[in-house]
């Protein structure tokens, strides 16, 4: 049976070669609808739009009400990003994820209040989702609902709500993250949040306490995001960056050389010269990319004092280990100057 709601547009209201489509469109063979769909996608035409998104909410295939969400995720406008969050109610599992899919790669801001709307549905596949959507647009009104969304008992709306806030880069949201590093059950959401504290000031003591805290979760995952965020911040010049200092050259000795890695990393950025002979003793580490690290981080700190160990790295068997290690020798060189 075709539908016969498309056969009611007007002609003579679209493009030929769209109203040409029309039958097509209603034809009762899955596959020719398909196919028309997708010539019609091709024609890149504003007045394709309306038969596609009747598609995505009535065409009884799921494939190719997929393939339409798929197709208006091409388009940023109003009705069109509604009509896309609609289709994350679909029964098909896969038409979801195509919508969720759509709705991810948005970029304007005016999209935004279409999405705010849908922020506190019930469902949660849905929250995520438009949550996701939110991500890049940085729209304002978004830190609201991802504040509330942090305390929702689905894993996967935390998740998004922990990275949405940290797109936002709103102090409000602080705080909140620095609970969910303390407090979660999941150790994912728990790295999420470390990684979005990387906007704060390097003086917000509760972003301080819980990144500590962090570095000593019990998943290496975690202890390595916590390692990654404190060198962004260059907790350097505050009351407790010795606390800061201390931990990080801690996490040297690390079980997982992940971790190590990171630790160094930030030590080299923090520029804690206290460090240097700690990390100068990693040169010897059988995994080239940590000792790398620690030469590169060695440039930054400038210790006359790890010379001899860098002397010693000139004959790594690695040869990007022996560039780290000439050019962290030179950065020494030019300091002394």
């Amino acid at each position: 049976m075709t539908d016969s709601t498309l056969l009611t547009h007007d002609p003579d209201t679209l493009a030929p070669e769209v109203a040409a489509l029309l039958p097509r469109l209603a034809d009762t063979d899955a596959v020719v609808r398909r196919i028309a769909l997708l010539e019609l996608a091709d024609l890149e035409e504003p007045d394709t739009l309306p038969l596609i998104a009747h598609a995505l909410a009535h065409d009884g295939s799921p494939e190719l009400r997929r393939e339409a969400a798929r197709v208006l995720g091409s388009w940023e406008e109003a009705w069109i990003v509604d009509a896309l969050c609609h289709a994350l109610l679909d029964a098909d599992p896969d038409v979801r994820m195509a919508a969720a899919q759509s709705l991810s790669t948005l970029k304007d801001e005016v999209c935004g209040a279409v999405l705010h709307r849908w922020t506190d549905h019930a469902e949660p596949f849905v929250q995520a989702a438009v949550l996701r959507g939110l991500r890049e647009l940085r729209y304002a009104e978004a830190l609201a609902p991802a504040l509330r969304a942090l305390e929702h008992r689905d894993d996967s709306v935390r998740t998004e709500a922990v990275v949405l806030l940290g797109w936002l880069k709103d102090a409000r949201a602080l705080a909140p993250l620095a609970a969910i590093v303390t407090a979660d059950a999941n150790a994912e959401i728990r790295r999420a949040a470390v990684g979005a504290l990387g906007f704060a000031a390097a003086t917000h003591t509760p972003t301080l306490t819980a990144l500590l805290q962090a570095l000593s979760d019990p998943v290496w995952q975690v202890r390595e995001e916590a390692a990654t965020t404190l060198g962004k911040l260059r907790a350097n010049a505050v009351h407790d960056a010795h606390d800061v200092h201390e931990a990080l050259i801690a996490a040297l000795t690390d079980d997982y050389w992940q971790v190590r890695l990171r630790a160094v990393r930030a030590l080299g950025q923090i520029g804690e010269r206290a460090a240097a002979l700690p990390i100068a003793a990693l040169l010897s580490n059988p995994i080239s990319n940590l000792r790398k690290e620690a030469a590169l981080a060695l440039g930054e700190l400038r210790e006359p004092a790890t010379l001899p160990a860098l002397l010693d790295a000139l004959n790594d068997a690695d040869p990007d280990v022996r560039k780290a290690v000439r050019i962290a020798l030179q950065q020494i060189e030019d300091a002394s100057r």
